[in-house]
This record gives structure tokens, C-alpha cells and sequence, in this order.
């Protein structure tokens, strides 16, 4: 008679988080961070076509590295709940914290129950009407979920990210100082005491949205081309050649709740 496979459950989780983090690292990295007008998302990424930061809600966006398949089909299952639940009940109704709150219930279930956990980790944020109230939560592929009071690293290697965004980074930055510090802690996963040649990365290697907090209704917005590059420091400005389509960029104007990317 055959024995059946048997593995110990904690060597089953173990094993499991292995597989997750391993999906994760391999992905480049994201930072989320609240500034003066908001809330700000910055991500290494050479795709025009594939988002790792989108709009969820009126004054919610989402951030992710892992799985593009696997957090798409997060984002856009996000963005079905959330408004399904504004239309039945109100608008205020649908926050950050609840949207956080079912995800992390989502990953956790599906960590627990499924044979191959979700190789994700993402970030709900919500811009409040001040500084304040805005509120960045992580949630990572077993439902863990914390609520980080200044930004968030992402994806890829974090911790020399995480290490000098703790060194550079001050609550109440403008923007155009906010993505500074943002793409230099980027920057800093390839410096050349990691055991990579320094990168400088331009318009073209990163995708940046905000949450405006001046914005009457509709919040998120995505800056691209000319608008980004004149926001970027000298030596990332003059990293890629001005866009030659003349295209006028900025944001996002999409049917209210499907946010883009």
C-alpha cells in the first residue's frame, strides 16, 4: 500500500512564503509616499502598456509588484467591489481602510486554502481633505496588512530603498522634491555597493501618479512625458531624449471607479 504525501503545516507555510517572496523580489521595485499635495506613487517600470499603479476609487489608488496576472485580477476585482458598494450604499462609504481590510481577508484565505499562494504584495491609498487623513496600507501575500504613517517600499531589493528613504525622507515635501527622493532610493537597489552598476532612470524607466489632494472628486493622476520630466532632477531629466509625439500629458480622465491600468 502506498503512504500518502504527508508535509507539516508549518513546513507547508514555510515553503509557501518562499515561493511568494521569491515571485516578489524577482519584480522591480514600487514606493509609496504620502508629500505636501498627497499621496505619491513611483515605480520602476519600462512598460507603457503594463500598470504597477492604477486609480481603484474617488480618492483611493493601488500599487503592486509580483504576478502582473495574478495583482491585475486584484485591481480590478478592487475595483468591481468598490463600486458596487458605492452605488448601493454612498460614495463615503467606500475608504481605503475597508478596501485594505478585504484584500488582506482575500490573500489570506487564498494563502491558507490554496495549493499555490498569490506571488503579490500590493498598497491601498487614500488621500484624506488633509495631511492627516491620509492613510497608506501594505498588504502582503498572506493577508498580513500595516498601516504606514509615511511611505511604503515595495518589490524587488527593499531594503537599501527602505534604508535611505529613512535618511532622506521628511513629511511635508512638494512634489517635484518628493519625487526626488523617491526615484534616488530607486535608484539606490542598483548602486554599485549593492554589486551593480548605478543606474539613472529616466522618463521612460519609471511610471508616477498621484493622489491630489486639490482635486474635487476624482484624485488620481498619472504624469508622464513633459509634465514628469520637468518634476525630475537634473541628471533624470537628461536621461531620455524629450517624447517627439508633441502629446500633451497628465491625467486621467476614465469612467468614474475603473481607474486605468
Amino acid at each position: 500500500m502506498t503512504m500518502p504525501f504527508y508535509s507539516s503545516v508549518d513546513q507547508l507555510l514555510r515553503d509557501r512564503s518562499e515561493l511568494a517572496r521569491k515571485g516578489i523580489s524577482r519584480g522591480r521595485s514600487v514606493v509609496v509616499m504620502t508629500y505636501a499635495g498627497g499621496v505619491l506613487f513611483v515605480a520602476e517600470n519600462h512598460s507603457t502598456a503594463l500598470h504597477k499603479v492604477s486609480e481603484i476609487y474617488d480618492r483611493i489608488g493601488f500599487a503592486a509588484v509580483g504576478r502582473y496576472n495574478e495583482f491585475e485580477g486584484l485591481r480590478t476585482a478592487g475595483i468591481r467591489l468598490a463600486d458596487s458598494r458605492g452605488y448601493s450604499y454612498d460614495r463615503v462609504d467606500v475608504t481605503g481602510r475597508w478596501l485594505a481590510n478585504t484584500y488582506a481577508q482575500h490573500l489570506g484565505t487564498a494563502f491558507i486554502e490554496q495549493q499555490k499562494p498569490y506571488e503579490a504584495e500590493i498598497c491601498v491609498a487614500q488621500v484624506g481633505e488633509t495631511a492627516e487623513g491620509d492613510q497608506l496600507y501594505r498588504i502582503t501575500y498572506d493577508g498580513s496588512i500595516t498601516d504606514e504613517p509615511e511611505f511604503v517600499v515595495m518589490g524587488g531589493t527593499t531594503e537599501p530603498i527602505s534604508t535611505k528613504l529613512k535618511e532622506t525622507y521628511a513629511a511635508g515635501l512638494e512634489l517635484d522634491a518628493a519625487i526626488a527622493v523617491a526615484v534616488e532610493g530607486l535608484q539606490t537597489a542598483a548602486a554599485p555597493g549593492n554589486g551593480a552598476e548605478a543606474r539613472v532612470l529616466g522618463v521612460s524607466a519609471l511610471e508616477v501618479a498621484i493622489l491630489d489632494r486639490s482635486r474635487p472628486r476624482r484624485t488620481f493622476r498619472r504624469l508622464e512625458g513633459s509634465v514628469l520630466r520637468e518634476l525630475l532632477p537634473a541628471a533624470n531629466r537628461a536621461e531620455d531624449e524629450p517624447s517627439a509625439s508633441g502629446e500633451v500629458a497628465g491625467g486621467d480622465d476614465v469612467p468614474a471607479g475603473g481607474g486605468e491600468g
